[in-house]
């Protein structure tokens, strides 16, 4: 396994690490490393590659209308409303 740099590492990645910080991470750096080895060591071979460990099917449902609330309904819970809508504070101003 190849050195790393880490100070140069969280240099690049915009990381402030303390050298206490580093030295710190350094053994985790190289346990996860390590582990990465021994697992370029296990035969996958006539294993297919999978990006889930349970078979996955499509969740969604078709999309049937139903009825819905009636406006009246939605505008009670609105602090203010005018006619069928709700009324809102003004956030643009017209500069013409």
């Amino acid at each position: 396994m190849a050195d790393i740099d880490l100070k140069n590492v969280a240099k690049l990645a915009r990381l402030h690490l303390t050298d206490d910080e580093i030295r710190h991470l350094e053994g985790q750096v190289k346990g996860i490393l390590d582990f990465v080895e021994q697992l370029k060591e296990v035969n996958v071979e006539g294993i297919e590659p999978t990006t889930h460990p349970f078979p996955v099917r499509d969740v969604f449902r078709e999309d049937e209308p139903k009825p819905s609330l009636k406006i009246e309904e939605f505008l009670k819970t609105a602090p203010k409303a005018k006619g069928r809508f709700f009324e809102v504070p003004k956030i643009i101003e017209d500069k013409s």
